[in-house]
C-alpha cells in the first residue's frame, strides 16, 4: 500500500488527473515504466495511453526498452496510444509493428499489402497465396494505419498529406483485395478497373469510412462481352467481400458501389461504353457532381484513366443541361434535409458541418468550371483555393472556410481514431472533450477552448451559402472594397441561373439598384442581399421575389425602421422572402401597404383577427371621416388590404387551413360591406336631410354566404328593405335603391387594392328583377314563382350586413322553401339533375380540360357542392343540423346522421379542399384568378410548390388532383345522379 501511495504521489506531481487509479495500474502491471511516465503526461489522454502501454509491456517487455532508446518512436507511439484505444489494442496484439512507427516519413503501401497476402507486387495482375490472406490484409493495413496516425498526431504530416495517404492506403488495400479475389475467380478474359469516388477518389479519405467505388470492365481481345462482364461481376463481388467480411482481426470497411449508374438497381459492373451511354442520356446533375472526384485506384489503371478522361468532358458540361437548375435545387434540398434532421453536434451533416462546405464548393465548381479549367480539382481545399484565386470566392472567405474545414476534418479524425468507428457526432462527456482539445494542442482549458473553437468554425461554415454563392454577386454590380472577390457579369449571371433565377440579367439590375452607392441604405442592403438572395432561391419564383423586394424597398427604403427591422429580425426577412417569392398577390398588397412588413415578425401577428375587432376599427374609420364617404370607404378598403395580406401570409405559411381561409375572407368581406353600408346610409340620409325611411339588410349568397370566399371571389348578395311604419312606400323604396347603388359605387371606386365587387345577380328574376325588394315582395315571389334552383341557391343565404333583425326575418321567411318538410319532390329532383348536367355541358370554357377544371370539372367544387345541397334539400326539413350554409359542415352533418357514407364524405371533402386550395393558390401565385390547373409546366410548377410539392413535383401535383377528383366523381355519380 505505501508503494502505491508513493507512485500515486509521483503521478499526481506529473499531472495525472486520476493519480490513484494510474498508480494501481502501474503497480499491477509489475513493469518498470521509469523514463516513460513523464512522456505520458503530454499525450491527449494519459490514462488511456498508460492502459495500453502496460498491456504492451506485459505482452512484449522489450518494447519498453525500444521506446526509451528512440525518442521519436516514443513520441509517435505514445501519441497514438493517448488517442486511439483501437490502435492500442492492435499494437498490443502485434507489437512487432512498432517498427513501422519508427519511420517518421511516408512509407510505401501497395507493395507491402500485396506481399502480406502472398502476391507478387510486380506482377501484372497479382494473385494472393497466403494461408489466410484476409487476416494478413487486415493486420498489414492496420499497422500502416497506425503509422499514418502517428505522423498525424505528432504533426509530422499535414491534414492534406494525411488524407492523401489514407486514400492511397485504401487504394492499396483494394488492390490486395483484388489479388485475393483473383485467387478465387479466373479473370483471364476481362480487364477490371476500380475507380475511387467520394473522398477516396479525391484523396481526402478519413480514418474509417465507406470506400465509394465504380467498376469498369472490358473484355480482352476476342473474349465474349457477356461472359467477360459476368466474370468481372464475380471478381468485383469477391473483392468487396475480401474487404468487408468479418475475421478474428475484424473487417476493413464497407466497399460501397451505390454511386454507379442506376444506383443499387443497376448492374455492379459495366463496360466503358455502357457507362457513357447512361451518363449521356439518363444521368442527373448530382451524378456528375459525384464524378468530380473520380480517380482510378486499383485494377487496370489504364482502363480507369480512360473512364475518368471520358466522363470529365460530361462533368464540365453539366451546367449547360436543360434540367441543371432543377437538379441543383434538388441537391440543395437534400443537403438542407440533412441539416434539419441532424443535431448541431453532427459535424458532418449538421448545420455548419463538412457537407455544407463540400457541397457549396462542388456546386461552384460545376457552375464556373465549364469555362475555367483551373477549377477542375478533386479535393475540397485545392478547389476552394482555386475558386479564391479565380475571384469566385473572396480571399478572406476562402481562408475562413478552409480553416473551418480543416478544423472539422481534424476533429472527425480524432473522433474516429478513438474506437475506429465511423462517427461524426461530438461527445458531451467532459473526458472525451478533454481528449479532443488536448489532441488539438489546447492545454490550459481544453474543454472550454475546444467548444469555443468548434462553435466559431461551425458558425463560419453555416454562412457558406451567403459567403460562397451570394456575396460575390454584389461585387459584379456594386462598388465594394478591393479585398472582396469580384465576379464578371457573365459569371454572376451564370451563378444566378444555377440557383434558379430565370432572368439573371434582370436580377443583376435589381441587385445593382438596391446595393450601389455609399449611403447607409445601400450599405445595409449589401448586408441583407446575400441572405435574401439565398432565401429567394428557395422559393417557387426567385425572380418575382427579388423584384418584389426591390419594389417594397423603393417605397420604404428611406424609412428608418424598415431596413433595420429586416437586418435585426431574421424571422421577418426570411418570411418576407418566402412571401415575395411565392405570391404576386401578396406582393401587390405589400407594395401598396408596405408598412404591413411589420406583420411578418411572428405567428401571433399573423393570427386572423376577430370580426368584432375588425368592425370596431372599420367603424372608427368611417366615423373619423364624417361626411367624406369616399375617404371613409378608402380607409376601410385600406384596412381590408392589410387584412388580406395578413390572411395570405398566414395561408402561405401554413398557419391556417382552407376552411379557415374561407371563413376569414368572408368575415372580412362582411365587415367591409357593413362599413361601406354605414357610409352609404349616412350619405343618403344627409342628402335627403332626414333619417333613412326604411330598414336595410344585405343577404350574403354563394361563396360569401357559405363562408367560403376565395381571394378572387365577388360578393354575391341580395338587398332587402322594410319601410318604417310611418314612411311612404315610394320614399322607402327610393332610399333603399339609393343606398344599394351608393354601396356598390363606393366599393367599386378605383383604388390600389383588390376590389370587392358586389354581384346581386342571384336576386329573383336575376338582372331583369329589381335591385332591391321589400321583405314582403321576396316572400310573395318565393311563394308563387320560385324554381328549384332558387331554393337550392337560398341554401347559401346568410345575413351579412345592415339591420340584423330584418336579416333574421328574411332568413326565417325562406326556411320553408330551402328546408322543405317533405323533402325535394321527384319533379324538382329531375329538374336539379337536368340543370346540373346542362351546366357541365355548356358552362365549361372552350378549350379547357374538364379533368383539370377545379370548379366545373368532374369531382370539382360544383360537383361536391351540389351533392351537399341535394342532401340538404332532401333531409334538412327533418334534420336541423343540415341547416348550414357551409359545404363541409353539411357533409359532416349528413355523415353523422348516416345520410352519407363516411368514406364517400371523405372523398368529397378531400376533392373540395384540394380544388379550393388550387383556386386560392392560382390567385396567390399569379395575382389573377383562374379555375384550371395550369397547362403551362412552369406555371403549374409554381402552383405545385405553393401547395407544398417539391420543385420537381409538378406532375405529381397534376396526377394527385386527377386521382382525387376521379374518386369524388364516382361518389357524385352514385349519390347525386343515382347511377
Amino acid at each position: 500500500m505505501p508503494r502505491i501511495e508513493s507512485t500515486a504521489a509521483r503521478l499526481a506531481r506529473l499531472g495525472f488527473a486520476d493519480a490513484a487509479g494510474a498508480a494501481r495500474l502501474v503497480e499491477q502491471a509489475e513493469v518498470d515504466l521509469d523514463g516513460l511516465l513523464e512522456s505520458l503526461v503530454a499525450v491527449p489522454d494519459p490514462a488511456l495511453a498508460l492502459t495500453s502501454l502496460t498491456r504492451l509491456a506485459e505482452r512484449e517487455p522489450a518494447a519498453l526498452d525500444r521506446l526509451r532508446a528512440d525518442e521519436g518512436l516514443r513520441a509517435r507511439v505514445l501519441a497514438v496510444l493517448g488517442v486511439s484505444a483501437a490502435l492500442g489494442d492492435h499494437l498490443v496484439r502485434h507489437p512487432g509493428q512498432l517498427e513501422l512507427l519508427a519511420v517518421p516519413t511516408l512509407v510505401e503501401h501497395r507493395a507491402a499489402l500485396l506481399r502480406a497476402v502472398g502476391a507478387e507486387p510486380d506482377a501484372a495482375e497479382p494473385r494472393a497465396s497466403a494461408a489466410d490472406p484476409l487476416v494478413a490484409l487486415r493486420v498489414a493495413y492496420r499497422g500502416r494505419l497506425a503509422h499514418v496516425a502517428a505522423r498525424d498526431l505528432t504533426g509530422q504530416a499535414t491534414l492534406p498529406e494525411v488524407t492523401a495517404e489514407l486514400s492511397d492506403l485504401a487504394g492499396a488495400a483494394l488492390e490486395a483485395a483484388l489479388a485475393i479475389a483473383r485467387a478465387e475467380v479466373d479473370d483471364d478474359e476481362v480487364r477490371l478497373a476500380v475507380v475511387g469516388m467520394g473522398k477516396c477518389g479525391a484523396r481526402e479519405l478519413n480514418y474509417i469510412s465507406d470506400v465509394d467505388v465504380i467498376f469498369v470492365a472490358e473484355p480482352r481481345d476476342g473474349a465474349d462481352e457477356t461472359k467477360a462482364l459476368r466474370t468481372a461481376t464475380r471478381l468485383a463481388q469477391a473483392m468487396m467481400r475480401a474487404c468487408t467480411v468479418a475475421t478474428p482481426e475484424g473487417s476493413l470497411w464497407e466497399v460501397d458501389a451505390g454511386l454507379r449508374p442506376e444506383g443499387r438497381s443497376g448492374p455492379l459492373v459495366r463496360t466503358l461504353a455502357s457507362h457513357l451511354a447512361y451518363y449521356r442520356r439518363w444521368a442527373k446533375t448530382w451524378e456528375f457532381q459525384a464524378l468530380l472526384k473520380a480517380r482510378p485506384v486499383a485494377g487496370d489503371l489504364e482502363l480507369g484513366a480512360a473512364y475518368v478522361e471520358e466522363v470529365n468532358e460530361l462533368v464540365w458540361s453539366a451546367a449547360t443541361r436543360d434540367n441543371f437548375v432543377e437538379d441543383v435545387q434538388a441537391m440543395r434540398r437534400r443537403v438542407e434535409a440533412h441539416v434539419r434532421s441532424e443535431g448541431e453536434r453532427q459535424i458532418k451533416l449538421g448545420p455548419g458541418g463538412l457537407r455544407d462546405i463540400e457541397f457549396a464548393v462542388q456546386l461552384l465548381q460545376l457552375v464556373h468550371g465549364r469555362l475555367d479549367p483551373l477549377l477542375r480539382r478533386r479535393a475540397t481545399l485545392p478547389a476552394l483555393a482555386a475558386l479564391s484565386r479565380g475571384g469566385y470566392v473572396a480571399r478572406d472567405d476562402s481562408r475562413g472556410l478552409a480553416e473551418a474545414y480543416s478544423f472539422l476534418r481534424q476533429v472527425e479524425h480524432l473522433l474516429q481514431l478513438h474506437r475506429m468507428r465511423r462517427t461524426h457526432v461530438l461527445p458531451t462527456d467532459a473526458d472525451d472533450l478533454r481528449r479532443l482539445g488536448r489532441a488539438l494542442g489546447m492545454q490550459v482549458d481544453p474543454v472550454g477552448e475546444f467548444t469555443t473553437r468548434w462553435r466559431r468554425h461551425a458558425n463560419e461554415a453555416r454562412r457558406l451559402h451567403e459567403k460562397l454563392f451570394y456575396r460575390p454577386l454584389l461585387q459584379a454590380v456594386a462598388r465594394l472594397p478591393d479585398s472582396e472577390a469580384r465576379l464578371s457579369t457573365a459569371a454572376a449571371a451564370a451563378r444566378l441561373r444555377a440557383l434558379g433565377y430565370v432572368d439573371p440579367d434582370g436580377a443583376l439590375r435589381h441587385i445593382a439598384a438596391l446595393s450601389a452607392g455609399v449611403s447607409r441604405r445601400a450599405s445595409i442592403q449589401r448586408t441583407l442581399l446575400p441572405v435574401m438572395l439565398g432565401w429567394f432561391a428557395d422559393t417557387p419564383d426567385p425572380d418575382a421575389g427579388l423584384l418584389g423586394f426591390r419594389q417594397v424597398s423603393d417605397k420604404l427604403g428611406a424609412t428608418p425602421w424598415y431596413l433595420r427591422l429586416l437586418r435585426d429580425e431574421t424571422a421577418v426577412a426570411a418570411r418576407m422572402a418566402r412571401v415575395l417569392g411565392t405570391s404576386r398577390y401578396a406582393t401587390g398588397l405589400l407594395t401598396n401597404a408596405p408598412e404591413a412588413v411589420g406583420l411578418l415578425g411572428s405567428d401571433q401577428e399573423l393570427a386572423v383577427r376577430s370580426p368584432e375587432a375588425l368592425f370596431g376599427e372599420a367603424s372608427a374609420a368611417v366615423s373619423r371621416h364624417g361626411d367624406d364617404t369616399e375617404t371613409a370607404v378608402a380607409a376601410v378598403r385600406a384596412l381590408r388590404r392589410r387584412e388580406l395580406f395578413r390572411i395570405a401570409v398566414a395561408d402561405i405559411s401554413g398557419l391556417i387551413d382552407i376552411e379557415r381561409v374561407g371563413v376569414a375572407l368572408s368575415s372580412l368581406n362582411d365587415v367591409t360591406i357593413q362599413a361601406a353600408l354605414d357610409a352609404a346610409i349616412g350619405k343618403v340620409s344627409a342628402e335627403s336631410r332626414g333619417p333613412l325611411p326604411t330598414r336595410f339588410a344585405v343577404i350574403a349568397m354563394g361563396r360569401l354566404g357559405g363562408m367560403e370566399s376565395s381571394y378572387a371571389s365577388d360578393a354575391d348578395v341580395m338587398f332587402v328593405h322594410h319601410p318604417l311604419p310611418d314612411a311612404a312606400e315610394r320614399d322607402a323604396s327610393d332610399a333603399a335603391f339609393a343606398v344599394a347603388n351608393e354601396l356598390r359605387r363606393l366599393l367599386a371606386l378605383p383604388a390600389p387594392d383588390p376590389p370587392l365587387l358586389i354581384d346581386p345577380d342571384l336576386r329573383p328574376e336575376g338582372r331583369q328583377g329589381p335591385l332591391v325588394r321589400t321583405l314582403a315582395s321576396y316572400r310573395a315571389y318565393y311563394a308563387r314563382w320560385s324554381s328549384p334552383w332558387e331554393a337550392q341557391a337560398l341554401l347559401r343565404a346568410r345575413f351579412s350586413a345592415g339591420d340584423a333583425e330584418l336579416g333574421a326575418a328574411f332568413l326565417a321567411g325562406i326556411d320553408e322553401l330551402r328546408y322543405p318538410a317533405g323533402g325535394v319532390t321527384d319533379g324538382a329532383l329531375r329538374e336539379i339533375r337536368r340543370l346540373k348536367a346542362r351546366m357541365e355541358a355548356e358552362r365549361l370554357p372552350r378549350g379547357a380540360d374538364p379533368a383539370l377544371h377545379t370548379k366545373l370539372g368532374p369531382g370539382g367544387l360544383s360537383d361536391v357542392e351540389w351533392v351537399a345541397q341535394l342532401l340538404q334539400l332532401r333531409h334538412a326539413g327533418t334534420t336541423p343540423s343540415l341547416r348550414t350554409t357551409r359545404t363541409l359542415e353539411a357533409l359532416r352533418a349528413a355523415t353523422a346522421h348516416e345520410l352519407l357514407d363516411a368514406g364517400d364524405a371523405d372523398e368529397l371533402s378531400r376533392a373540395w379542399r384540394f380544388a379550393s386550395r388550387i383556386r386560392d393558390a392560382i390567385m396567390l401565385v399569379k395575382g389573377r384568378p383562374g379555375d384550371s390547373v395550369p397547362a403551362d409546366a412552369r406555371e403549374r410548377n409554381l402552383i405545385a410548390q405553393t401547395l407544398g410539392y417539391p420543385p420537381d413535383g409538378s406532375e405529381d401535383f397534376r396526377d394527385d388532383y386527377r386521382r382525387v377528383t376521379r374518386r369524388a366523381r364516382h361518389v357524385v355519380d352514385r349519390v347525386f345522379y343515382g347511377a
